[in-house]
């Protein structure tokens, strides 16, 4: 038998839009060797493994393992891949429509639940970023554009810049972004006047093996903390410029945030009995 896999597109409410994640579903825990090699073949910026957890005497436990890996390496938060999952066990069954998707990474419990209108909310640590006098060493060259304020999270640079449409036409050059020290860097702006959203942003990731990123949930994680305290609102909406696009609502909550968006299933598949080995 093979592994049942799946990609679902996350952060848009239409198919190719938003950001792939491959999801695979496993009855146990597999060699990280292996699951890497999958990432590698899927070619997505994510790709999620599944394991259902047992509950013990108690109660306690049950929900799954999740796990999340680019084509180079394993990384300790996604928030797409998380979105993906948690659509796909609904859409599948392996989750009543009504039941907490419950995922245990190594960014700790992680929680997920159907909202209103197909949106789906998850509870994710907040990450805001705090400010960095001096900038680093060659961001500005990194980017090509003035930067107005420098600021990093936990694993990310976050860069401000003039506006919506100096992110969206920007052509940053990897081979300095991979030097910068972080994960990745994020790169934003107030949106334009009268848009359905209130903030803009982009994220590159050559480090980890994502040039860019089309739709990032755990950069909103920074990037949600950021323009929820500089534009005094409770819920911000994001809007990732990126040639796919995608859409995150963001709700600060202390030291924890809900990240909200819509997924679509796009591929039903499974890897080979002999690829699933």
């Amino acid at each position: 038998m093979g592994a049942p896999l799946f990609v679902v597109d996350a952060f848009t409410e239409t198919a190719f839009g938003g950001n792939p994640a491959a999801v695979c579903l496993l009855e146990a825990e597999a060699d990280p060797a292996w699951m890497q090699s999958v990432a590698a073949e899927m070619n997505l910026s994510e790709t999620a493994f599944l394991v259902p957890r047992r509950e013990d005497a108690g109660g306690e436990g049950g929900g799954f393992d999740l796990r999340w890996f680019t084509p180079a390496t394993e990384v300790d938060l996604c928030g797409h891949a998380t979105l993906a999952s948690a659509h796909r066990l609904w859409e599948g069954g392996e989750l009543a429509a009504g039941e907490e998707a419950r995922f245990h990474t190594r960014s700790g419990l992680l929680t997920a639940r159907r909202g209103a209108e197909g949106w789906i909310e998850m509870d994710f640590p907040a990450l805001p970023p705090r400010p960095l006098d001096p900038a680093p060493e060659l961001l500005g060259e990194a980017l090509g554009v003035p930067v107005a304020w420098v600021g990093a999270s936990r694993e990310d640079l976050l860069a401000l810049v003039a506006d919506a449409a100096t992110v969206r036409a920007l052509a940053p050059d990897p081979s300095l972004v991979v030097r910068l020290p972080a994960r990745g860097l994020i790169v934003t702006a107030a949106a334009d006047h009268g848009a359905d959203h209130d903030f803009v942003s982009r994220f590159f990731a050559p480090a980890i093996g994502v040039p860019e990123d089309p739709v990032t949930g755990s950069a909103h994680c920074c990037l949600g903390p950021f323009w929820a305290e500089r534009l005094g609102k409770p819920v911000v909406v994001g809007y990732q410029a990126s040639a796919r696009g995608g859409t995150v609502r963001v709700q600060p909550r202390g030291d924890r945030v809900t990240l909200s968006g819509q997924a679509v299933t796009v591929m039903v598949g499974e890897l080979s009995a002999e690829a699933a080995r």
